[in-house]
Formats: structure tokens, sequence, C-alpha cells
């Protein structure tokens, strides 16, 4: 290996020894010339396939703007009868409460009145009560007085009649219907 390095630096030291007339052979000093050389190279030939790829991409971008922008114009779209609907169903939202709140007040009078009939009617139910158990009262007292005053007066009679008071008293009223008799006659 150390023969080959000596090689190389052996013929480093010839004024002609590593170029080819005008072609300079040595790595070192030439760098810069050979990138230049091949960045023009690239830039020749690859200029085609560069503007072809920038091109493509440029297409790829335009077609995914396209397609957002058509995207967002649905969105939009959906968005607003999205809207539409929100604000339709907001409405009949509002009426079924308005009429809601109405149908409650007109129950809540309904009930009130039917309420209202319904104590009446117990009111009178009470009353007619009230009156039949006082006239049965009266009735049950009446009755009463009048079995005690009957059994009073029959105590009396029984007491103070002897036979000849009372044929004297059956007499009277047998002479009592026999006039009456002859009057109708």
């Amino acid at each position: 290996m150390k023969n080959v390095t000596d090689s190389f630096l052996y013929l480093g030291h010839w004024p002609f020894a590593g170029s080819f007339g005008f072609f300079n052979t040595d790595i070192l000093s030439t760098n810069l010339i050979n990138l230049s050389v091949v960045l023009g190279v690239l830039i020749f030939f690859g200029k085609g396939v560069l503007s072809d790829l920038l091109d493509n991409r440029k297409q790829r971008i335009l077609n995914t703007i396209r397609n957002s922008e058509e995207l967002r114009g649905g969105a939009i779209e959906q968005l607003e009868k999205a809207r539409a609907r929100l604000r339709k169903v907001e409405m009949e939202a509002d009426q079924f409460r308005v009429n809601g709140y109405s149908e409650i007040e007109l129950e809540k009078l309904n009930l009130i009145n039917s309420i209202y009939k319904t104590l009446e009617q117990l009111e009178n139910y009470k009353n007619e009560t009230i009156q039949f158990e006082q006239q049965r009262t009266i009735n049950q007292v009446r009755q009463r007085v009048f079995q005690q005053a009957l059994q009073g007066a029959l105590g009396t009679l029984n007491s103070c009649l002897n036979n000849e008071l009372h044929l004297r008293t059956i007499s009277a009223n047998i002479g009592m219907l026999g006039s009456i008799k002859e009057k109708t006659d």
C-alpha cells in the first residue's frame, strides 16, 4: 500500500505528470470546476425534468385547491341549509311553546271551572243533606212528642174515665153521629 501512495506523490512532483495536455487531473484543484460542470450539465439536461416535476406539483396543488374550494362551497351550502332548517325548527318550537302555554292556560281555566262546578254541586248536596236530616229529625221529634202526648192523653183518659163516663161519652158521640146523619138525609 505504501508503494501505491508513493507513486501518487511521486507523480505529483513532475510538472506534466498529472495532466494530459490541457486537462488537469489534480482532484483537489479541479473540484470547483468539476462541480460547476456537473451543475451545468444537470441544469441543462435536468431543466425539463425539473420543470415537468414542478408543473406536475403545481397542477396537483391547483387541483387540491380547486377541490378544497368545491368542498368549501358544498360545506357552506350545507351549512346554510342546516341554518335554514335550524331557523325553521326554532320557529316551530316557538310555535309549539306558545301553543303549549295557551293550551295549558285553557286547560287550567277548564279545570278551575270544573272544580268550581263540582264544589257547587257538593255544596248543594251538603245543603240538601242538612235539610233532609233536619226534616227527618223534626219528624222524629214530632212523632215522639205525638206518641208521648198520645200516651199521656191515654193515660189521663184511662185514669179519669170510669165506666159511667165512658158510657156517657159513647152515647154523646152516637147522638152526634145520629144528628149528622139526619141532616144529610
